[in-house]
C-alpha cells in the first residue's frame, strides 16, 4: 500500500488513509437515498436504481484510486439527476434515452479529454459564470426541495378546478401567482422543516455525515407518527428481485440520442459535468494543497479521464452522470492525500449493496429526503460571493444564469443563456480583448440550443 500509493511521499500513512475514506463515504452516503428517489421521477424504479447509484460509486472511486491515486470519491452528481428527472420532463422523453444521452456525454468527456479539449474549454470560462452555474443549481435544488417537501406548494393546490381559468381555445392558462407557501399544520410539512434545521445544526457544528443522520432522524421522528414503513428486511442480495439491474442495466437508448433534437440535452450534460468537475478538482486541490503554483490541478487529466470512464458507466448501468464528488473535501480535512482513501470509499459503497433494505424506505419520504437537497442547495449558493458583482459585464450574465435556471425550473436555460449573454455584453462594451476562443466556442454552442434545439 505504501509503494502502490506512495503515502510517504504524501506525508500520510495507511490509517490516515483509512480514515479519510471512512469520512468522506460516510458525509456523502446520502446519495444512495437521494439519487434514486429524484430518478424515480424519470420512471427509474427505485430499487434497480439504488444498485446503479452504488455501482457507480463503487467504479468511480475504485478507478480514481487506481489510475488518478487522489483522495477524491466519485458518484452521481446532484444537479445532474435532477436535469436528468425534472429538466428532461417537458421533453416527453423516456428513462431509456436520458439514459442514453448520459453515457454518449461520457464519450463526449472521454474523446476531449483525450484529444487535451477538456482542459482548454474548462479554462475559457469566466470565473463569475462558473461560480453562477453553482449557485443557479443550487437554488434549483433548493426549490424542489421546498416543493418536494410541501413547504412551497402550486398557488392553485386545494382550489376547486373552476379556478383553472382556460383560454378562447380551452387550454389552461398560468395562475396570477404561481407558488405559495404550504400548510404549516401539515405534520409533514413540519416534520421536513425540522429535518432542515437539525441538518443545519449538525453542519454548523462539522458532524460528519450531517445530511445522512438528519434524513434517517426525520424520518425515524416521521415513523414514530405513523408516516413510512420500517425495513423489510436488514439484508438482501443485489441483483435479485427488486433489485435486478437488469430491469435498467444496458436498456438506454443511445440512436434517438444522436438528434439534432437531443443537442440541448447533451449540451446541457456536457456543460454541467464539465463545470462541475472543474469547480470540483479546484477545490478539492486547493483543500488538499494539490494545486501548482499556477492555482492548477497537477496531472488533470488522470482524475478527468476517471470522470468520463464513470459517466459512461452510468449510462450503461441505469443512473444520473458521474463525477467528483466535493464531500471528498471531509476525508481530506481528516488527513486524505492519496487514492488509498477513495478505496476505502469504494469498499464501504460496496459492502452498502447488501444493506439496501434500510435504504428503500427513506425512499420513499420526502419530508426526509427532501430537507437534505434544501441542505444542499444552501452550501451550492456559498459560490454566491466569489461572483464580480462591481463589473456588470461579469454580474449580469451571472444573474441571468441563476434566475433563467430557477424562474423556468430548467438548468439548461441558465446554462446557455449566461454563456450567451456574456460575450455579447463584453462585445457591446468595447472589451472584446477579454474573450478567448473557447468562451467564443462555447458561446456559439450555447446558441444552438435556441436556434435548433428545444428550449423550454
Amino acid at each position: 500500500m505504501n509503494d502502490f500509493f506512495k503515502l510517504r511521499e504524501h506525508g500520510s500513512s495507511v490509517r490516515t488513509e483509512i480514515i479519510g475514506g471512512v469520512t468522506t463515504f460516510i458525509t456523502m452516503a446520502y446519495i444512495m437515498v437521494v439519487n434514486p428517489a429524484i430518478l424515480s421521477f424519470a420512471g427509474i424504479p427505485a430499487g434497480p436504481g439504488t444498485v446503479a447509484t452504488i455501482l457507480t460509486a463503487v467504479v468511480g472511486c475504485l478507478l480514481m484510486a487506481l489510475i488518478a491515486n487522489r483522495p477524491i470519491a466519485v458518484a452521481p452528481y446532484m444537479g445532474e439527476n435532477a436535469f436528468i428527472a425534472f429538466g428532461l420532463a417537458a421533453l416527453g422523453i423516456g428513462w431509456e434515452q436520458r439514459l442514453g444521452a448520459v453515457f454518449v456525454s461520457g464519450v463526449l468527456f472521454l474523446l476531449i479529454t483525450v484529444l487535451g479539449v477538456r482542459g482548454w474549454l474548462a479554462n475559457s470560462v469566466p470565473v463569475s459564470l462558473k461560480h453562477s452555474f453553482a449557485v443557479g443549481i443550487g437554488l434549483f435544488l433548493a426549490f424542489i426541495g421546498l416543493y418536494e417537501t410541501g413547504i412551497v406548494t402550486s398557488f392553485v393546490s386545494g382550489m376547486p378546478a373552476q379556478a383553472l381559468q382556460a383560454d378562447a381555445q380551452g387550454l389552461v392558462m398560468a395562475p396570477a401567482v404561481p407558488v405559495k407557501i404550504g400548510s404549516l399544520h401539515d405534520p409533514q410539512v413540519l416534520l421536513a422543516i425540522g429535518g432542515f434545521l437539525l441538518m443545519t445544526l449538525l453542519m454548523i457544528r462539522k458532524v460528519p455525515a450531517a445530511l445522512l443522520i438528519g434524513i434517517v432522524a426525520t424520518a425515524l421522528a416521521g415513523g414514530a407518527l405513523g408516516f413510512g414503513h420500517m425495513p423489510k428486511a436488514v439484508t438482501a442480495m443485489p441483483f435479485t428481485g427488486a433489485y435486478d439491474l437488469s430491469r435498467i442495466a444496458f436498456k438506454l437508448d443511445i440512436p434517438s440520442v444522436l438528434q439534432l433534437t437531443f443537442l440541448p440535452v447533451l449540451l446541457t450534460l456536457f456543460l454541467m459535468s464539465f463545470l462541475d468537475t472543474l469547480g470540483t478538482l479546484t477545490g478539492l486541490g486547493a483543500a488538499a494543497n494539490l494545486l501548482d503554483e499556477k492555482g492548477s490541478f497537477p496531472q488533470v487529466q488522470k482524475p478527468m479521464l476517471v470522470d468520463a470512464l464513470t459517466c459512461m458507466f452510468s449510462g450503461l448501468v441505469g443512473t444520473s452522470t458521474s463525477g467528483a464528488y466535493i464531500e471528498s473535501a471531509t476525508g481530506i480535512s481528516a488527513g486524505a492525500r492519496t487514492g488509498m482513501a477513495a478505496l476505502v470509499t469504494a469498499v464501504l459503497f460496496a459492502l452498502s449493496l447488501f444493506f439496501i433494505p434500510l435504504i428503500e424506505p427513506l425512499q420513499q419520504l420526502r419530508f426526509a429526503y427532501g430537507p437534505a437537497l434544501i441542505a444542499v442547495g444552501v452550501l451550492m449558493t456559498g459560490s454566491v460571493r466569489r461572483i464580480d458583482f462591481e463589473d456588470l459585464t461579469e454580474w449580469v450574465p451571472a444573474f441571468v444564469t441563476i434566475v433563467m435556471m430557477l424562474f423556468t425550473y430548467n438548468i439548461a436555460n441558465g446554462l446557455t443563456a449566461g454563456l450567451v449573454v456574456h460575450p455579447l455584453l463584453k462585445l457591446a462594451s468595447g472589451r472584446a480583448r477579454e474573450l478567448n476562443a473557447g468562451t467564443i466556442v462555447l458561446a456559439l454552442l450555447c446558441a444552438a440550443y435556441y436556434l435548433f434545439g428545444l428550449p423550454h
